[in-house]
C-alpha cells in the first residue's frame, strides 16, 4: 500500500435520492454550523451538523479540491470513514450567479410582499440557501 492510500479514509456523500459520492478521501472540509471542519484519516468521532456551504474533497494530497455545493445536512466522522447526509449537492461548477442573483431579487421581493408567517420563513430559508449558493460562486 502507498503513503497515499496509507492517510486516507472511506467518504461518503448521500443525498435523499441516492448515494453521490463513495471513495478514499485525502481531507474533506466540511461547512459546519459552528465553523468549517477539516477531516482527514483518524478524526476523533463526531456528529456535525452541516450549514449550506461548499464541500471540498481533496482525494489525495496535493491534489485539487473537488467543489460541492449542499444545502444543509449532518456529518458522521469517524477515524475511518465521513459520511455526509446532504439535504441536496450540486458541483459548485454548475451554479450560475446571474440566475442564482435573479432568484435572490425575487425571495426578497417577495418576503416583503406577503404579510404570511409561515410563509415568510420557507422564503427566508430559500434565501438562505440562494445567497449561500451566491457566496460559493463568487
Amino acid at each position: 500500500m502507498s503513503d497515499t492510500a496509507n492517510n486516507t479514509f472511506h467518504f461518503e456523500l448521500v443525498s435523499p435520492a441516492k448515494k453521490l459520492i463513495e471513495e478514499p478521501a485525502f481531507q474533506v472540509v466540511l461547512p459546519g454550523e459552528a465553523g468549517d471542519v477539516g477531516v482527514r484519516k483518524g478524526h476523533a468521532s463526531l456528529v456535525v451538523s452541516a450549514r449550506p456551504g461548499v464541500v471540498e474533497i481533496l482525494r489525495e494530497q496535493g491534489g485539487t479540491p473537488e467543489r460541492l455545493f449542499i444545502a444543509g445536512g449532518f456529518a458522521d466522522i469517524t477515524a475511518e470513514q465521513t459520511t455526509l447526509l446532504a439535504e441536496e449537492a450540486i458541483p459548485v461548477s454548475e451554479l450560475d450567479g446571474d440566475i442564482l442573483a435573479t432568484e435572490q431579487e425575487t425571495l426578497i421581493k417577495l418576503m416583503t410582499e406577503t404579510d404570511d408567517m409561515i410563509e415568510k420563513k420557507r422564503i427566508s430559508d430559500q434565501l438562505v440557501i440562494v445567497t449561500a449558493k451566491l457566496k460559493a460562486v463568487a
